[in-house]
């Protein structure tokens, strides 16, 4: 023990001498600290060899190498001037930027199609492909060219990438393609007439003063782009990657495997680099296009067009070759606010850089080396938001979510107006299976679980739909929680019956908490279809759970008719941890951004329950979506939740709901007031704001219950304003809400009675011990990454 506790504080010391010189008022020590400690534990872990980390604000850097370089065939220490592969970021350190200065030179345009550079890409649509939508990835084009077969060389690739049929029209759907940039690559060379490792020298690598970047180490001379023979000294501060076969250590030779057979040099891999090279190289984007020594490489303009909103209304946003909010954004981390720009790479690398703030963070490393078995998303998205928090008077108050085409370089406190919204054609599992002539339900003896949000885009009950359907036999029907009409505000609801179709109406929230084998036995298949409002504690879902595994131990089919998740497909807060109950049925996130239909797959599987289990899908809807931008119909899901931004405020403010406080229900305006008669309301409302939770303002008023807690009482309280909903995370509101409260009343808030919602004891000791609320969000991250990690193969719909 006393070795382990010398060892121990060797690594503190090490940790806290190495960042002693480094602080210059810019970084907060306990924060680089816990960089340090987050890279050495996945280190120890064994999900990467080693990385480098470089962290920079107004001149200001902190920067150290940690782990090893090499593995096999021997160990070598990771070092700063280590050289990586860094496979996707080819994209905008390379091509995005050779494809725009060819732009400012006249020489391209970006709303030309694709076809007027390169003649021979035609046929199949590909005529209506522009540059632009190549840079954003809308061009419909698939993911990647095919491998299956023996190639070589660029014209090969371009035939291929002809060859490839689209999979929707352009500038309809959002895909990460390599072929997008393979061909933005190709257009470079046929506008130079040179070959594109040289046209990066000459508009990249020169100018910018990367000394350490190029393409291909060595030479490729073997098959599929692989060298011959290789000389270990011009390779060796480089990073290596897999080993394929027995012995073969990509060292200095392009990971990609498409990158190789293009001979190394290629628009979407093929870059190596190091820490310091990149770490100049975003210095230029956060001056605008100014290179240090005050030369401009890029036009201010340019650089706004590429670091704004480029893509569709409804899609992903993107820049131009720059992440701006998409799924793959993981490392932007969960403080950074909206409007930063940053990319990621296969191998392990990631960068993100923060206008507002004028702060960038790197990370390198070899992840894929000696196998591809190592993962460092979780890390990235740690090492994000410790980022940023280590940044010591950074404004938390955030940005527009809506990302106008013209992002301000500073953060401010007024928030503008939302913007228009894009309506898609949505259409839920219930519309699904009537276009499909209930096929999927014919024959069947049908038990419906549903209440009042079961119905179509025309608004028709499911239950008159099914039991006119033909050859469908619909026998029972199941209400959950408030009752088949969603009208009960009841602890227990009975059994009954349906006046309209006289059918059994049994109760999911009385006596019992999931149907019997004697009321299964009516039935061959359970059919479930109620609208989710996408929180963890919204009963609905545990009911859906309760009768999977009900279904699966009778041997009945269970079938879910998808809707969509109405606060999007964003994930946030605690994973629920500890004893499982009917307000935390499974293991997920306050806000799991999935729909029902995809977390009954996930409940299936994690739970070993082997159910017969079938989704109807969602068609149109894209996880981007909030509710507002289906076209459907909005059915309150239940009494008090009467709006969509009720019910993207409830994860938050429903946290609260055990407590001694009201959430306004017996108001007009439930899950948007909260109060009660011991409050100040102008002192809670002025800590509140001061608190500087993104998306929420804070009003004082006073309020009368008419029920629940504190009926008939005046209450002193906040309204709660939503006022950027792009920029809100709720779990964030909640611990704000409740780190206010019992600093100013502890004693009148019953701050332990949270834990029934929260179910993370770690969240709650940090709320008492008055910790900050963005301090307090990192306890989740890590279990929100290896959550999202674990619902990835349950999802039906593309994040």
């Amino acid at each position: 023990m006393r070795r382990r506790l010398l060892a121990v504080g060797l690594v503190w010391g090490l940790i806290f001498g190495s960042i002693g010189a480094l602080l210059a008022g810019e970084f907060r020590p306990t924060k680089l600290a816990a960089i340090d400690l987050a890279v050495s534990n996945a280190v120890a872990a064994g999900k990467l060899p080693g990385g480098v980390v470089w962290l920079e604000r107004k001149g200001d850097s902190y920067h150290r190498a940690y782990g090893n370089r090499a593995l096999v065939p021997s160990r070598e220490p990771m070092t700063e001037d280590t050289v990586f592969d860094a496979a996707s970021l080819t994209k905008v350190v390379v091509t995005a930027p050779v494809i725009l200065k060819l732009v400012e030179a006249g020489k391209v345009e970006l709303s030309a199609p694709v076809s007027r550079y390169l003649p021979e890409f035609t046929g199949d649509g590909r005529e209506a492909i522009t540059v632009q939508q190549l840079l954003t990835h809308v061009s419909g084009l698939p993911p990647g060219l095919p491998r299956s077969e023996p190639w070589l060389g660029s014209s090969n690739a371009l035939a291929l990438a002809i060859s490839e049929p689209l999979g929707e029209p352009p500038g309809t759907q959002f895909r990460y393609s390599d072929i997008n940039f393979i061909l933005l690559g190709l257009v470079a060379e046929r506008v130079t007439g040179q070959p594109l490792d040289q046209v990066a020298t000459n508009l990249v690598f020169a100018p910018l003063g990367l000394t350490h970047s190029g393409y291909r180490p060595y030479e490729p001379t073997g098959p599929e782009g692989l060298p011959a023979s290789l000389d270990p000294r011009s390779v060796e501060r480089v990073a290596p990657t897999e080993v394929l076969g027995q012995s073969n250590v990509l060292r200095g030779v392009v990971h990609d495997p498409t990158a190789r057979r293009m001979g190394g040099v290629a628009g979407h891999a093929g870059l190596f680099t190091t820490v310091a090279d990149l770490a100049r190289f975003s210095r230029m984007w956060l001056n605008d296009g100014q290179l240090e020594g005050g030369d401009r490489y890029l036009r201010a303009e340019t650089v706004r067009r590429m670091t704004s909103v480029q893509t569709p209304p409804g899609l992903p946003r993107r820049g131009l070759g720059w992440d701006l909010d998409s799924p793959y954004a993981g490392q932007r981390g969960s403080v950074f606010p909206l409007g930063g720009f940053g990319h990621t790479g296969w191998t392990g690398t990631s960068l993100w850089i923060d206008p507002f703030s004028q702060t960038f963070v790197i990370f390198l490393s070899n992840r894929n080396h000696p196998s591809e078995e190592g993962s460092v998303l979780a890390l990235r998205r740690e090492l994000g938001t410790l980022a940023a928090e280590a940044v010591q008077s950074f404004n938390f108050v955030g940005v527009p979510g809506a990302l106008a085409a013209e992002v301000p370089k500073k953060p401010t406190a007024t928030l503008p107006a939302a913007a228009a919204l894009p309506l898609a054609d949505v259409l839920n599992g219930i519309d699904v299976l009537v276009r499909d002539e209930f096929r999927p339900l014919r024959g069947l003896k049908i038990g419906l679980v549903t209440n009042q949000t079961g119905r179509d885009r025309q608004r028709r009950p499911t239950i008159d739909l099914l039991r006119a359907a033909p050859d469908v036999q619909l026998v029972a029907l199941f209400s959950p929680e408030h009752g088949i009409r969603g009208v009960l505000d009841h602890e227990k609801i009975g059994d009954t019956t349906d006046e309209a179709t006289g059918l059994p109406i049994f109760s999911l929230y009385g006596e019992r908490r999931a149907p019997t084998p004697e009321q299964l036995a009516m039935v061959d298949a359970l059919v479930f279809d109620i609208q989710d409002i996408g929180c963890r504690f919204y009963t609905y879902i545990s009911t859906m759970g309760n009768c999977l595994e009900a279904a699966a131990k009778a041997g009945k089919t269970f079938i879910v008719l998808d809707r969509v998740n109405p606060l999007t497909g964003r994930v946030e807060g605690p994973v629920s941890s500890g004893e499982r109950s009917f307000v935390a049925w499974h293991e997920i996130p306050l806000r799991h951004g999935m729909t029902v239909g995809e977390l009954a797959r996930l409940f299936n599987a994690e739970r070993g329950l082997g159910a017969r289990l079938e989704v109807i899908p969602v068609e149109g809807w894209k996880p981007a979506l909030w509710f507002d931008q289906t076209g459907l119909p909005w059915v309150n899901p239940s009494p008090n939740m009467r709006s969509l931004t009720q019910a993207t405020l409830y994860p938050g403010v429903g946290l609260m709901e055990f407590c001694a406080v009201s959430v306004g229900r017996g108001t007009g305006t439930p899950f948007e007031l909260l109060g009660a008669p011991y409050i100040d309301d102008r002192r809670l409302a002025a800590e509140l704001n001061r608190a500087g939770v993104p998306g929420v303002r804070f009003v004082p008023v006073r309020f009368t219950p008419t029920a629940s807690v504190f009926a008939g009482q005046d209450c002193g309280g906040v309204q709660i304003l939503l006022v950027d909903r792009g920029n809100f995370r709720a779990a964030e509101l909640g611990v704000a809400l409740a780190s206010t409260l019992y600093r100013l009343y502890p004693q009148e808030l019953k701050l332990e009675k949270m834990q029934r919602l929260l179910m993370s004891p770690a969240v709650l000791e940090a709320v008492k011990a008055n910790r900050p609320w963005f301090e307090i969000r990192a306890l989740w991250n890590a279990d929100l990454a290896r959550f999202e990690e674990r619902r990835a193969s349950f999802l039906l719909y593309p994040r």
